[in-house]
């Protein structure tokens, strides 16, 4: 309970007093700060007290007079990265073009912070961040006549599938950075094998099917093209739920 206080105390920039009255040498912000950065360069395993004090010039202990543990630092971390989210204003769009700027600036958090969609979101943190996100992000469903429990859920629904897509960007890159081979370069490589395996009389679907994937795609798996269609299927489905709504409302 004391951990989860103090936690809430620092996700709301409540900085803790100094010890003895020593003046200190660093803020919260900047442990935050340089927590960040150092998951964006090299990834969320990368980040821990120690190598969060080494990258700081201080010695890992000085570090939890200002942050409690990796638990509280990783809730900061994706606090702060929400807090500094640019927000388009779409206040006089329609409600599909509202949806399709949360999902685009979800998906360029993602994009600029990796490591953010490999956290869980079943406890996020009560921060000035997610508040401000939330608030923005369900003002997108404003006139879609959707209920209280319904656009959370939709709203829920849509960062799911954005969140989803990125985790799939991510693996993809670090399959093709870990081969050191282009998705053009693997195919290239390994199709006469696939070839020989992929029977057309025995599976004639899956090779008719793939083979017009691949040659329109250029990959089994398009991270770009894969986001576009999904986004374009999950606001069609949320349009039915609208609709009906509406339909609802005029009887």
């Amino acid at each position: 309970m004391a951990e989860a206080r103090r936690t809430i105390d620092l996700l709301w920039l409540d900085e803790p007093a100094s010890r003895r009255g020593r003046k200190k040498g660093l803020t919260v912000t900047q442990v935050v700060d340089a927590a960040i950065t150092l998951a964006d360069d090299e990834g969320i395993d990368a980040v821990s007290m120690r190598r969060v004090a080494q990258e700081l010039g201080v010695v890992p202990m000085t570090l939890y007079t200002y942050v409690p543990d990796k638990a509280a630092l990783l809730d900061l971390m994706l606090d702060a990265v929400y807090l500094r989210m640019p927000r388009e204003d779409t206040a006089h769009a329609s409600w599909r073009e509202r949806l399709e700027a949360v999902a685009e600036e979800n998906r360029l958090l993602y994009d600029r912070h990796p490591w953010a969609a490999g956290l869980s979101r079943s406890r996020p943190p009560l921060g000035p961040g997610l508040m401000a996100k939330y608030e923005h992000e369900l003002r997108a469903f404003d006139g879609a006549g959707l209920d209280d429990v319904e656009t959370d859920s939709a709203l829920t629904y849509l960062l799911g599938f954005v969140q989803a897509s990125a985790r799939a960007a991510a693996d993809a890159r670090a399959e093709a950075e870990r081969s050191a081979r282009s998705d053009h370069e693997w195919w290239a490589e390994n199709g006469p094998l696939l070839a020989k395996v992929f029977d057309p009389h025995t599976y004639p679907t899956a090779v008719r099917v793939g083979a017009a994937a691949g040659a329109e795609l250029g990959g089994a798996f398009v991270p770009g093209h894969a986001y576009a269609f999904g986004l374009e299927r999950v606001l069609d489905g949320l349009g039915v739920l609208i609709e009906r709504r509406t339909s609802d409302r005029r009887r």
